[in-house]
């Protein structure tokens, strides 16, 4: 008996399998899925209903290469024609299963195979299993005879490889003159990797040659740490009327075959080691689906990252074009002379602050005011700064995914471009900003007799100056580009508002105004970088995909170990004559 604890651990482990998903296009997408898919199959096919019925006949997988006369084989050991040799290559038609009657209802309840429909007739839908019932072969054992491995139909290749993995014994059959090819040889490496029971048949031997070719491939099947699997040679003759080989030419294979159906034990003992086996085997390929699954987390979190760089280069030019002065160039500071006086203002400046003040009270209270243009030059001036950024993060970000596999695969020409709406945005968050800058002087300045007496004209006209203070971003102390162009500039506004606000006040109001702004910047292209985001979180990447299938493949291998499956006994098949073929 079979512990609960070991089907119990492999549904689990079936359940994180199916669930692992690999969306991005990556190089170990495609072969994760793949492999993925092979798992569930073997679990579903094999491995959960055989756990179910131990007991249940020894199914002997018939595989091999493209005209190694496997069905001829099947009928000759069966002593009837119950699977056609294909005539014509590649052959199409489904696998055949060949059961005493006694054992029919095992394979007919479709535990064994669950995704193949049973038919009684030969079929040419590779979806289906048929059934043939053959007295001759002693109860306990079943042949299936698989699709060529070598196929050059993928459905039939696909096909054989689901069947092999479903055996309990795999008796690969190949020729003298194909016993060498690459292909069986790399099935053969994974069954043993697996630790499938194989045994092999070389079949259509010269005579002549019989001996050196049964060498060769002695010496093959030891390299490969196969010399122990029982190994029979068929020399080459002609078939009878019905197709059948000569059965002196198969009495030695059919007679071993006879043994190991007769014998309980070591039926038990070959379907528990490559139970064992299969099992063992699943704890390194859901590493290596965890693996992939993690390259995938990681390749999100790469794609991310590419993203915030791009908008966080976005920030960071607004952040250094505040501090280097070049905001205060061209039509800002025009609009700022115009609006604080003439040049021989800022000369006498030092000796006549309230008289400044003075002036500046009677611009805001009683002549045309150049405030609104200054206002004006400095929301153009920042929109045109925000929309610039926009497009070179959004370029910057689809280079980045460009030039990476799984963000390349996710890309649509508008990425390229700040969406359709960001200039109204940034429009809109510039003049938000000035509200909250007037908001904020007009906070700061409740107190104020200054503020008090000239109301609403006073706060505008020192909220622009605040906004002139924010560009230059230093609170008055010229650094930089800010020496060359805007020191005068920046002293008069400081000088101004000190003389209302004092020395403290001035710099926390601009300190203020200028993390308010770049708070608002950091929202705008926070927005932006979303479109990239919501691509990554459409395909659906886990944080911890690995997580899952690595737990759920311990559990799977503590339960292996408990089951005990061999017992730490050495599987022993029936003897055999190992010498040289007859």
């Amino acid at each position: 008996m079979v512990p609960e604890g070991l089907p119990t651990a492999l549904g689990r482990l079936r359940a994180a399998i199916s669930a692992a998903d690999y969306p991005l296009s990556l190089t170990s997408a495609a072969e994760a899925r793949k492999v993925g898919a092979a798992l569930v199959s073997q679990l579903d096919d094999y491995l959960l209903p055989r756990l179910g019925r131990l007991d249940a006949p020894l199914l002997v997988v018939v595989g091999g290469s493209t005209g190694a006369g496997k069905s001829t084989l099947v009928n000759s050991l069966v002593q009837a024609r119950v699977s056609a040799p294909g005539v014509l290559r590649p052959t199409t038609r489904a696998p055949v299963l060949v059961c005493n009657p006694a054992d029919s209802q095992w394979f007919r309840q479709g535990d064994l195979l669950p995704g193949l429909t049973r038919t009684t007739s030969p079929s040419d839908d590779p979806h289906t299993l048929q059934l043939v019932a053959a007295p001759a072969l002693t109860p306990g054992l079943a042949f299936l005879d698989a699709p060529d491995i070598d196929s050059v139909v993928d459905q039939n290749r696909a096909l054989a490889a689901q069947l092999l993995a479903a055996a309990d014994l795999w008796l690969f059959v190949t020729t003298a003159s194909r016993y060498a090819d690459a292909v069986p040889w790399d099935l053969l490496r994974t069954a043993q990797l697996r630790g499938t029971v194989i045994a092999l048949v070389l079949d259509r031997v010269p005579e002549e040659a019989a001996s050196e070719v049964h060498e060769h491939l002695a010496e093959m099947l030891a390299a490969n740490e196969l010399a122990e699997a029982p190994l029979f040679v068929l020399l080459e003759t002609d078939v009878d009327g019905q197709g059948l080989l000569p059965p002196r030419d198969t009495a030695e294979l059919r007679g071993w075959f006879e043994r190991l159906a007769s014998d309980a034990s070591a039926r038990t003992a070959v379907v528990r080691q490559t139970l064992n086996g299969a099992v063992a085997a699943l704890g390194p390929a859901a590493d290596g689906l965890a693996a992939a699954a993690d390259e995938q987390a990681a390749a999100a979190r790469a794609l991310r990252e590419r993203v915030r760089t791009a908008y966080r280069g976005g920030s960071e030019t607004v952040e250094r074009s505040l501090k280097d002065g070049r905001l205060l160039r061209g039509e800002v500071l025009s609009r700022w002379h115009e609006f604080v006086g003439t040049g021989d203002f800022f000369r006498g400046l030092e000796a006549r602050i309230g008289r400044l003040r003075d002036r500046i009270t009677a611009a805001v209270t009683g002549r045309p005011q150049p405030g609104n243009q200054l206002k004006s030059a400095i929301e153009s001036q920042l929109t045109t700064l925000l929309r610039g950024v926009a497009a070179d993060a959004a370029e910057n970000a689809y280079t980045g995914w460009q030039a990476h596999p799984a963000g390349a695969a996710l890309l649509e020409p508008s990425l390229a471009r700040p969406t359709p709406d960001l200039p109204d945005r940034a429009d809109r968050l510039v003049r938000d900003w000035q509200r909250g800058v007037l908001e904020l002087v007009r906070q700061e300045g409740s107190d104020k007799r200054f503020v008090a007496r000239t109301a609403a004209y006073a706060v505008n006209a020192t909220g622009l100056a605040v906004m002139i203070a924010v560009f230059a971003s230093t609170a008055f102390i010229p650094t930089g580009l800010e020496i060359g162009t805007a020191a005068g500039t920046t002293l008069a506004a400081q000088k101004v508002l000190e003389a209302i606000f004092g020395d403290q006040a001035i710099r926390r109001l601009a300190a203020k105004a200028r993390q308010d702004l770049l708070d608002r910047v950091d929202g705008l292209l926070s927005d932006e970088a979303a479109r990239y985001f919501k691509r990554i979180e459409a395909v659906g990447v886990d944080a911890d995909p690995g997580g899952e299938l690595r737990a759920a493949a311990a559990e799977v291998e503590q339960a292996r170990s408990a089951a005990a499956l061999t017992g730490g006994m050495r599987l022993a098949l029936p003897d055999r004559d190992a010498g040289a073929p007859r």
